[in-house]
């Protein structure tokens, strides 16, 4: 399934992006609102967030043009609270309005509910890092030759974010934000959800097979998994 991200930040940009590949979307990105309509022209995407502050052409109006040609699913973002500007977005044919700052678990959940109503269903996502595979719907990984190993929650957040980064290193920061929160976990727990997460790759590893991919520890800096290149 295909989503355009519509926003001049960026960063911003590039968070929602990245949260929407994570729940297995071919992302294209615009940063203007003629950019925007251009890509939705050429792409045809399935489902568009769209911040409303964007140069050259605003959200309101993108949402607009693009309403009178298609139905395709429209989530708005700003960070206007007012009801009048929430109000005029649905009324122009939006689907939804979130209100800046969210949480990506908040915009996860809001495009599924969208998708949901126009009658669109994800398919689900299974990762794959050279021979570790994991199904975050099930938290289930499994190595080839090896047993289906079951995984906490946490367990599961842990590794979907190593494999989706595979061969970088993540900051603990950037790690603790993710599977926890912003308020959550410290890098004492961090430390413990590794050594559990590696100790199940390892029981996941089959007798007489190569190595499984490992959680590399970067001193003062944080944590990659590392694939291992497959035996010739």
């Amino acid at each position: 399934m295909k989503a355009l991200v519509v926003d001049d930040d960026r960063v911003l940009a590039d968070v929602l992006a990245f949260t929407l590949r994570r729940e297995g979307f071919q992302v294209i990105q615009a940063y203007d609102g003629e950019a925007a309509l251009r890509c939705w022209s050429q792409e045809q995407p399935d489902l568009i967030v769209l911040d409303v502050n964007l140069p050259k052409l605003d959200g309101f109006a993108v949402c607009r043009r693009i309403r009178s040609q298609a139905d395709t699913p429209i989530v708005l973002l700003t960070v206007r609270d007012e009801e009048d500007d929430i109000i005029h977005g649905l009324e122009l044919g939006a689907d939804d309005y979130i209100t800046k700052p969210f949480s990506p678990r908040q915009l996860v959940a809001r495009v599924q509910a969208v998708l949901r109503r126009a009658g669109k269903k994800l398919a689900p996502i299974i990762r794959q890092a050279g021979e570790l595979t994991l199904d975050p719907s099930r938290r289930e990984m499994h190595l080839r030759g090896g047993e289906t190993i079951s995984l906490t929650p946490l367990e599961c957040q842990l590794l979907d974010y190593l494999m989706l980064n595979s061969g970088h290193v993540l900051t603990s920061e950037a790690i603790l934000n993710h599977v926890w929160g912003p308020q959550g976990g410290d890098r004492d727990m961090l430390r413990q959800l590794v050594h559990r997460l590696r100790s199940k790759l390892a029981q996941a590893r089959a007798e007489g097979a190569g190595d499984p991919p490992y959680i590399e520890t970067v001193p003062g800096l944080g944590y990659g998994l590392t694939v291992p290149p497959a035996a010739a």
